[in-house]
């Protein structure tokens, strides 16, 4: 009977200690889930606050390298900015051919290189394409003709500097290739007040195009103005630039750019003779007077460009961007004779909101320039009979010109376009002038981009020169891009 008692509480104890120690156990499971659940959670928090730091270091370097303003970058400037927001900061991603190149010491140091050719065949009505033609990256005869072959280096040298190298080349109608080192400059990535240094050899930020490389142009030539005020080769030479970003709610910078005043990058200062804008050999002569050789003494001897450059968003899909430079140097006329080079340039482009990769979208860029050249007096007798033959005064020549295009991106890699260039000068004692003749031009044009990469442009040219005539020329244009190119502004 006792044993029976014991058997009977020992169960009733059992049935009572089991389910509260398996309570007890399932409480302990809860709690520990629990623990490594906010031990996870806090780990995530961390690691996301240590990327979002990273990030932002990265964003801000890569808008101070990129120039200003970042908020008016086209698609091209946006996309690397994009990579680096989206890329996980710790994967590593294999490389390709289009990657930046790294090097050593540490992660910001990395180098862009890239290879763009730029070919073009066609032909005209015009005798003298060479001299129809006045840009020395415009296809200057018929059948084909190397326009622009480029190598560019471009990179972070270390946390202070961004660097940038370009060297170009392209075929003459002798059928010579002329190659060179277009640019090579440094420019600071952290000053102080907005500032920023420029220093080395590069293209004066003159108005819209003179800045600019060909292959980022919207036709195939240059525009007749900026050919014939700011030479063949485009405004550019050794120097040294400053530009503060002013601390508006728009985008509002100015420029101050100070560089040699010599040679063929500076056709309408101290700029060597040859051939003229237009093609036309005049020795070591312009406008009818010989050129003197003028050493550089001083300050007053340098080429001086202010420019300024204001932006504004008109809507979300409109921007206007406009502004007005100037060039201010000694030409060799005579003993002290200068030129003074006065532009305004005015770009819109609207962008629907439903783009795709860009397109559609219409975009109109114009520039007007007026040039105010003193020449000096110049008197010679030709046939040494003691009679002057040429006997000019000193004068003041103005010439005025503009140009200005419409490109509509109607379809996606599709892009129509349509320019207008008219070029004059006053009448001067040496005249006619071909440096300073008449001339207009329209150029109709349908460029088709397959890929980022490359791109097929075919234009027509209607010219009407005044003591020539009216030529026609017709111009199929090819580019090819390898390598990482840098972005270009908008």
């Amino acid at each position: 009977m006792k044993l029976k008692r014991f058997l009977w509480l020992s169960a009733f104890c059992l049935g009572v200690v089991l389910p509260q120690a398996q309570g007890t156990n399932e409480v302990q499971q809860l709690q520990q889930q629990l623990k490594q659940l906010q031990e996870n959670f806090e780990r995530v928090q961390h690691e996301q606050r240590r990327q979002i730091e990273a990030l932002q270091k990265q964003v801000g370097a890569l808008q101070t390298a990129q120039a200003r303003p970042p908020d008016k970058a086209d698609a091209l400037a946006a996309a690397p900015l994009a990579a680096v927001a989206t890329a996980p900061l710790e994967t590593k991603q294999p490389w390709t051919p289009t990657s930046p190149i790294p090097l050593l010491g540490g992660q910001r140091n990395y180098l862009n290189l890239s290879f763009d050719a730029l070919f073009t065949g066609g032909s005209s009505t015009a005798t003298d394409v060479e001299h129809l033609q006045i840009g020395a990256h415009d296809p200057n005869q018929r059948g084909f003709t190397a326009q622009n072959l480029e190598i560019v280096f471009e990179g972070m040298v270390d946390p202070y500097f961004r660097g940038q190298a370009s060297l170009a080349g392209h075929m003459e109608p002798s059928g010579h290739f002329h190659f060179e080192a277009e640019e090579a400059y440094l420019e600071t990535l952290s000053l102080p007040w907005n500032l920023q240094l420029k220093g080395g050899q590069f293209l004066t930020e003159f108005g819209r195009l003179n800045p600019t490389h060909p292959h980022t142009w919207g036709f195939v030539d240059a525009p007749l103005v900026n050919a014939r005020f700011l030479g063949a080769e485009g405004l550019r030479n050794p120097g040294a630039r400053v530009s503060w970003l002013m601390p508006t709610p728009f985008y509002s910078e100015l420029f101050l750019a100070m560089q040699n005043s010599q040679g063929n990058t500076a056709y309408s200062f101290r700029g060597s003779g040859g051939h003229s804008h237009d093609g036309h050999a005049h020795g070591d002569a312009r406008f009818g007077r010989e050129l003197l050789h003028r050493e550089t003494h001083n300050l007053a001897d340098m080429l001086f460009s202010p420019r300024y450059a204001v932006s504004f968003d008109l809507s979300d899909t409109q921007t206007l961007l406009a502004g007005a430079s100037g060039a201010f140097g000694p030409n060799n006329s005579g003993t002290d004779t200068d030129t003074r080079i006065f532009g305004v340039d005015l770009t819109w482009k609207w962008r629907s909101p439903r783009h795709h990769g860009g397109f559609p979208f219409v975009a109109w860029q114009t520039e007007a320039m007026a040039r105010r050249y003193e020449a000096g007096a110049f008197a010679e007798d030709e046939d040494g009979d003691g009679v002057l033959d040429v006997d000019l005064p000193r004068e003041t020549l103005w010439d005025y010109g503009f140009y200005t295009q419409l490109l509509w991106g109607f379809h996606k890699g599709w892009v129509a376009g349509l320019r207008g260039d008219w070029v004059s000068g006053e009448r001067g004692a040496f005249y006619p002038d071909p440096d300073r003749d008449a001339r207009w031009r329209i150029s109709p044009n349908l460029t088709w981009y397959p890929t980022e990469f490359s791109k097929l442009r075919l234009q027509y040219n209607y010219d009407d020169r005044a003591n020539i005539g009216v030529d026609h020329s017709v111009w199929l244009q090819f580019e090819f891009l390898l390598g990482a190119h840098a972005a270009h502004k908008f």
